[in-house]
């Protein structure tokens, strides 16, 4: 199984970032509508949700990342994931960019792996869903 990288299956609906003093961004978020059933850590979910990775958080060693579902007139809803992400060197992409894997274990959708924000060095890897026997 190859990954892919989403990029025409994802709408990108919105991008933002907050930063520090320095000019340097701490906190980025973009909402994305997935188009197809997506296994982000427990959760399958399709349709709009928010991405947000913090860097303070991380730099205390506090789960980076969270994922909410997200109404485009309420704004961010139920958070349906909360990790640490993996970080990786990447380079920039001029979009917000998914990188999925077909979904074996339930034999349709796919499994998110990564995630990058657009312009950024850096990618956001998920880890692994655990499945239980």
């Amino acid at each position: 199984m190859h990954p892919r990288t989403l990029v025409g299956l994802v709408v990108v609906v919105g991008l933002a970032a907050a930063v520090n003093s320095d000019g340097a961004a701490t906190r980025r978020w973009a909402t994305v509508y997935l188009t197809e059933p997506t296994l982000i850590e427990s959760t399958i979910v399709q349709g709009p949700v928010m991405f947000v990775h913090d860097d303070s958080r991380m730099a205390r060693g506090e789960p980076c990342t969270t994922v909410h579902l997200f109404d485009p007139a309420r704004g961010p809803l139920e958070e349906i994931a909360v990790f640490h992400c993996i970080p990786t060197s990447r380079k920039p992409t001029p979009k917000f960019t998914l990188t999925t894997r077909p979904n074996a274990e339930l034999g349709f959708g796919c499994v998110l792996t990564e995630y990058q924000f657009a312009g950024d060095t850096e990618g956001h890897g998920v880890p692994q869903p655990r499945f239980a026997h």
